[in-house]
């Protein structure tokens, strides 16, 4: 496939779905998280379209006025502290993030018993919730 192909491809894509590089509105931000949440269900086959999304959420999130209480609440918190914040808004438990692993493992690091946050867990972790992976660190 030729550039003009890729490019033509690209532009009726973005005209259909510019939320998809650009979050403009609380709209667009609602259209972006249904369809990472549908995205994710299919991770590895997705996952060039889920980066191009999360850098999208990830904007947005770090932009908006709606999230300013948010990230200055997390801009003070640890990684683990961030992760705990993040499990507590997605209503999630420590066998919900197969990202980091076994419960049991998820449950060390959340705990502080010897585990801490990899690099891998960070990158999967940054994606799966939008966030930038300095959140973690």
């Amino acid at each position: 496939m030729g550039f003009a192909a890729i490019k033509k491809k690209a532009h009726a894509l973005f005209d259909e779905a510019g939320f998809i590089s650009r979050i403009a509105d609380e709209a667009d931000y609602a259209r972006a998280l249904a369809l990472m949440d549908e995205l994710v269900e299919d991770y590895e086959a997705q996952r060039p379209l889920i980066g191009i999304l999360s850098n999208a959420i990830e904007r947005w999130e770090d932009e908006s006025g709606a999230f300013a209480e948010f990230n200055a609440r997390i801009a003070g918190l640890g990684g683990v502290d961030a992760l705990k914040l993040l499990m507590e808004q997605h209503d999630l438990g420590v066998a919900d993030l197969p990202e980091i692993g076994s419960k049991s493992l998820v449950s060390r690091i959340l705990n502080g018993r010897g585990r801490n946050l990899t690099r891998d867990h960070i990158a999967a972790l940054s994606e799966r919730f939008g966030v930038s992976p300095a959140v973690f660190f």
